[in-house]
């Protein structure tokens, strides 16, 4: 049924946990509306759903930059990508 598609363990993890992410930020929009804005480093005003679309963007550069500069493995930059998501929602 899904063969038109190559789905691999690694894909579909990161289609579950961009999911279980949006989840989440349902939940917490429930529980507290308004979307938490504030003002990040970047001077933009922000709710926690940009943050999380600048986060995401930002590691799918990240990805894309260290397989176009060294290919694999890409441990490196899923620990960038991480640590970028961490200031995405801390300082952004």
């Amino acid at each position: 049924m899904l063969s038109w598609m190559a789905w691999t363990w690694p894909t579909a993890l990161v289609f579950i946990g961009i999911f279980s992410a949006m989840t989440v930020l349902t939940v917490l929009e429930i529980r507290h509306p308004g979307g938490a804005e504030r003002l990040g480093a970047l001077g933009l005003v922000t709710t926690r759903g940009d943050r999380l679309f600048i986060s995401l963007l930002g590691s799918v550069y990240i990805f894309l930059a260290w397989l176009g500069l060294f290919g694999m493995p890409l441990w490196i930059p899923l620990g960038l990508a991480i640590c970028w998501g961490i200031f995405c929602f801390w300082k952004v």
